[in-house]
């Protein structure tokens, strides 16, 4: 009974295969050199033991990455210290196809343009990339974010114009692009 207990509860922790890669190669592309809130991202249980990690408990598809540099998460204040991340988002992110929420807020350090790529994630609601230094224009196709309620882009180095495309997200009720 207890090895069938160990197994059922083994499994829920599981991700796929695929969205272990796509979390391992957003990982790769990062540095975070003071917290490390990365160590925990070992093994193959990153929908239940994985830091900022969230799954759906049915399919076991990763549904949300949260990663806040400024938080009141235990392990800053253990630091005493905010976050500071480098590198930039992979576009291997875009492989977790039902994606509902992307927070990488804050960690100042993290530059890159925003992968195009994540406009073709079609169950994304919330994207909040707010304080790094992400570059570039904001993809011109972000219209096709139809679900999309919170896009927070600011305090970042984009450049160019706003898409008209964002105009087409009739649900979006937080759209914030300041400090760019």
């Amino acid at each position: 009974m207890l090895l069938v207990v160990f197994f059922l509860f083994a499994a829920v922790e599981a991700c796929s295969p695929s969205g272990q890669a796509a979390l391992l190669a957003f990982k790769a592309a990062l540095n975070e050199p003071y917290l490390g809130i990365f160590n925990s991202w070992t093994g193959n249980s990153c929908c239940g033991g994985w830091y900022g990690v969230s799954c759906d408990p049915e399919t076991l598809e990763v549904t949300e990455i949260s990663l806040r540099g400024e938080s009141e998460d235990p392990i800053f204040q253990k630091a005493g210290r905010t976050g500071y991340m480098t590198g930039s988002i992979s576009p291997e992110i875009c492989k977790l196809d039902r994606l509902t929420i992307l927070i990488i807020s804050d960690w100042k350090g993290i530059s890159g343009e925003i992968p195009k790529c994540l406009t073709k994630l079609s169950q994304l609601r919330v994207l909040d990339l707010v304080g790094n230094k992400i570059s570039g224009e904001i993809p011109s196709d972000f219209g096709n974010l139809n679900r999309l309620t919170v896009l927070n882009l600011a305090d970042n180095a984009l450049s160019g114009t706003i898409p008209n495309s964002i105009v087409n997200i009739g649900g979006l009720m937080h759209l914030d692009l300041r400090n760019n």
